[in-house]
C-alpha cells in the first residue's frame, strides 16, 4: 500500500439501516426490538406522550419526568440510586416538545432486578415534597445562572418573537414559574399521560428472548388510567412585526445574534434537499457562513444555521457570538453570503464536499444498536415512514446545483429573517 496516495473516495449509493422488529405486548403498548451488537448489553426506551405541548402550566412535563427517580411506594431516592449503582445500571430521564423519555441501560444479567426498579418508578412514584424542593432549588440556581448569559437570552428572544405567548415555543419560563411547580401539579400530570394506553417501548443492544419475556412481564398488562389517549394540542403563533429585537446585558463582553423564520416542516417535500442547502450555508466547519465570517473576517470563534423541527413548525435559524461592535458587520456578511446563494449557483466542487460529509455523517449515525435505536424513535417521535433515510440519501445524492440555488431563494430570504441581539448596546 502506497501511503503517499490518498484513497479514492467511493460514493455511497444505498443506504438501509436495520428495520426494528415491531410487535405489541398483550395491552397494546407498541414494542420495538433492534436486535444488534455483541456486548451482553440492552438499552431500554420507555415513551409516554406527554410533553411541553400537553402541560397546562409551565415546567410540568419535565418535572413529572424529572421526578420519577425520586422514590416510590416501594423504593426511596437513595435506594433507586443505590440498587441502578449496584446492578451497573444506567437511567437517563428526558422530556422533549411532544414525549417524555426513560431510558435506561443494563447488564443483560440483570436485567430483572434493574426491571424491577424501573417498573416501580413509572407506575407507583411519590413526588415527595421535600426531594421536589430540593430539585427545583438546584434548577432556579441554574436558571440564574442562564439567564445571565445572552446566548440564552438571545434564544429565549428568538422564540417570542416568531411564537408569541400563545404558543409552547413562545412562553418564557421565570423564576416564579419554578415556585408554584407542586406535588399535586405533578401528580395529575402524571395520572393523565404515564398509563399504558399513551406508551412506546423500544428495546435496543443483544435483546433475548427471555429479555422481551421479563419486558412483557412487568409492562402487558393495563396500568394507570389507560383508557384515555393523549390529543397533540394545536397552538396559533404569529411572529411580531418587528425586524429586530434587542435584549441589553450591560456587562456582557460578547453579544449573542440569532437570526430565524419559521419554515417547512420534516414531511414537506423540499425538506431534505433544503437540509443540503442548510448544511453548506452553515452547518458544517466548511460551510458558506464558518469560511466567511470565521476564517476571512475573523469575527467569531464560530457560527451556525440549520434548522429546529417543532411539532408544528421548523425554525430556520441562524446562532452566533461575537465582540459587541461586530454584530452589525456579521449580520451584513450573513446578508451577503444569502445574496451570494441567490445569484450565484453553487460549484458542483462544493456541492460534492458538502454531499460527501453529509454522507459520512449517516454511516456514523448509524453504526452501533443504540444509534440505531435513536434513529427509528425519530422516526416514531416524529410521525415519519420507514422510507425517510432511504429518501434522505436520495436527497443528498441528487440535489443539483440549480435545486440549492432555488431553495435558497424560496426559503433562505432577509425580508423574513428576525434579528436577535442579547449584549452591551452601543452608542
Amino acid at each position: 500500500m502506497d501511503r503517499t496516495i490518498q484513497p479514492e473516495i467511493q460514493a455511497m449509493k444505498d443506504f438501509s439501516i436495520l428495520p426494528p422488529v415491531r410487535t405489541t405486548l398483550p395491552n397494546g403498548i407498541p414494542l420495538a426490538v433492534i436486535n444488534a451488537g455483541e456486548q451482553e448489553v440492552v438499552r431500554m426506551d420507555i415513551l409516554f406522550a406527554g410533553g411541553r405541548w400537553h402541560q397546562s402550566q409551565k415546567l410540568q412535563s419535565l418535572f413529572t419526568n424529572r421526578m420519577l427517580r425520586e422514590g416510590t411506594r416501594k423504593y426511596t431516592t437513595a435506594t433507586i440510586a443505590e440498587k441502578l449503582d449496584y446492578y451497573g445500571s444506567w437511567l437517563e430521564l428526558s422530556s422533549s416538545s411532544e414525549y417524555a423519555y426513560l431510558t435506561i441501560y443494563s447488564l443483560n444479567k440483570y436485567v430483572a432486578e434493574t426491571l424491577e426498579v424501573v417498573e416501580s418508578m413509572i407506575k407507583e412514584p411519590l413526588f415527595p415534597e421535600k426531594e421536589l424542593n430540593t430539585i427545583l432549588d438546584t434548577n432556579i440556581q441554574q436558571y440564574l445562572v442562564n439567564s445571565s448569559k445572552v446566548d440564552f437570552l438571545a434564544q429565549r428572544s428568538l422564540l417570542q418573537a416568531l411564537y408569541g405567548e400563545q404558543h409552547p415555543c413562545g412562553q418564557v419560563v421565570m423564576e416564579d414559574d419554578y415556585r408554584v411547580i407542586k406535588p399535586e401539579v405533578l401528580h395529575s400530570f402524571y395520572q393523565e399521560y404515564y398509563h399504558s394506553g399513551n406508551c412506546f417501548i423500544f428495546l435496543s443492544g443483544k435483546v433475548t428472548s427471555e429479555i422481551i419475556r421479563r419486558v412483557t412481564d412487568a409492562f402487558g398488562y393495563p396500568f394507570g388510567m389507560y383508557q384515555q389517549r393523549a390529543v397533540r394540542p394545536e397552538f396559533p403563533f404569529t411572529a411580531i412585526p418587528e425586524k429586530r429585537v434587542f435584549t441589553e446585558r450591560e456587562d456582557a463582553l460578547q453579544s449573542a445574534v440569532k437570526m430565524g423564520c419559521t419554515t417547512i416542516t420534516r414531511t414537506h417535500p423540499d425538506y431534505l434537499k433544503l437540509r443540503v442547502l442548510m448544511t453548506l450555508f452553515g452547518g458544517y466547519f466548511g460551510s458558506r457562513l464558518m469560511s466567511n465570517i470565521r476564517e476571512e473576517k475573523g469575527y467569531t470563534y464560530g457560527i451556525s444555521a440549520g434548522i429546529m423541527s417543532y411539532p408544528d413548525s421548523g425554525l430556520l435559524g441562524i446562532s452566533t457570538e461575537t465582540a459587541n461592535e461586530y454584530v452589525e458587520p456579521l449580520i451584513q456578511e450573513v446578508y451577503h453570503e444569502i445574496d451570494r446563494l441567490h445569484q450565484e449557483p453553487v460549484t458542483l466542487e462544493e456541492l460534492t464536499m458538502v454531499r460527501n460529509y453529509m454522507l459520512g455523517e449517516m454511516c456514523r449515525n448509524y453504526e452501533s444498536p443504540f444509534s440505531l435505536s435513536d434513529a427509528w424513535i425519530f422516526i416514531a417521535t416524529s410521525g415519519l415512514d420507514d422510507e425517510y433515510f432511504s429518501r434522505s440519501l436520495q436527497a443528498v445524492n441528487e440535489v443539483t446545483t440549480q435545486e440549492i440555488q432555488e431553495l435558497a431563494q424560496r426559503y433562505l430570504c432577509k425580508e423574513t429573517l428576525k434579528e436577535v441581539i442579547a449584549g452591551k448596546k452601543l452608542s
